[in-house]
């Protein structure tokens, strides 16, 4: 009696064949089967983009050889007293040779007088924000508040920030106080207005939802109010730490002491002219690194995606 076998196409390829006698005793005697290598694995790697390179740095490149050829064609006159681009890289390679010497209280290297900069914008940065960020989550929560206080800060808000440093001079009798409290009241406003406004564009749904869970005023903060008022905030300090940089090179040209701003103007006093310049380009770079590091925290935390 002869049996007949029937196996889908999926069980044969999934098992392996059977052999006759024959072709077992061959195989056998061939010796041992050599196994089938592997098939190479398949590289997912993206090709890298030289577009996307191109793009973003040829473009800036060109945008600096511009400013610098215009510069080099106003130097073409001797007699016009401002530096050649390469008389002024000389000076800044010797400059920055030594940065952080010391030679006296009004004699110090350019490192020392960014950092003292810095640490008057960090400080009066610092107070204005925690003033300036829970008094705009309070306006923008309290309509009470907010007719209260926009009158104010319509009034103050274009005030120039250097018609605030005697103020400070005439309270605090020192140089140093005033020029912080000079970045303190010219900052505050970015992020009062920003932060007040990102609160009121909080979708009136989240806020009745919050009423009917009872939940309470410290809840209502920090879990709907402070996520969707982050973006807003954020945009009001990166204004903010502009307006602080760019105020106190002017405050310290007026009060005196070290930093980037008085060392500006002793260096006019002593009409070195290369180092004016060296100090616009370091302002700029550093002005220019604060904005894209709070830039960079600010897509950290956006909602767009």
């Amino acid at each position: 009696m002869v049996s007949a076998v029937f196996h889908s196409p999926l069980s044969t390829a999934a098992e392996p064949a059977v052999a006759s006698p024959a072709a077992g005793h061959t195989a056998a005697s061939a010796g041992p089967s050599v196994p089938t290598s592997t098939p190479p694995k398949v590289s997912t790697r993206l090709p890298f983009d030289w577009r996307g390179l191109w793009l973003k740095v040829v473009p800036p490149v060109l945008g600096l050889a511009l400013l610098i050829g215009i510069w080099a064609v106003l130097t073409l006159k001797t007699s016009s007293g401002i530096p050649t681009p390469l008389q002024t890289w000389d000076a800044a390679v010797k400059l920055f040779a030594d940065p952080f010497y010391r030679n006296g209280p009004n004699d110090q290297g350019i490192g020392w007088n960014i950092l003292f900069s810095l640490e008057r914008v960090a400080v009066g940065f610092g107070l204005a924000a925690a003033v300036g960020i829970p008094l705009g989550f309070m306006i923008g929560r309290f309509s009470f508040l907010s007719r209260m206080f926009s009158p104010l800060i319509s009034l103050l808000k274009p005030v120039s920030p250097l018609a605030w440093l005697p103020i400070g001079l005439l309270v605090f009798k020192s140089a140093n106080p005033a020029a912080i409290w000079t970045i303190f009241i010219c900052s505050i406003w970015p992020m009062v207005v920003n932060t007040a406004v990102g609160v009121q564009r909080v979708p009136q749904d989240y806020l009745n939802v919050a009423k009917v869970l009872n939940l309470s005023e410290w809840k209502v903060l920090t879990k709907i109010l402070f996520p969707s008022v982050l973006p807003y905030m954020l945009t009001g300090v990166r204004l903010s730490v502009g307006t602080a940089w760019l105020v106190i090179v002017a405050a310290e040209m007026l009060t005196g002491g070290v930093g980037i701003g008085f060392w500006v103007w002793d260096e006019w006093n002593n009409l070195n002219v290369q180092h004016i310049i060296i100090a616009i380009f370091v302002i700029g770079i550093v002005g220019l690194l604060l904005e894209q590091l709070l830039m960079l925290i600010a897509k950290r935390f956006s909602y767009d995606e």
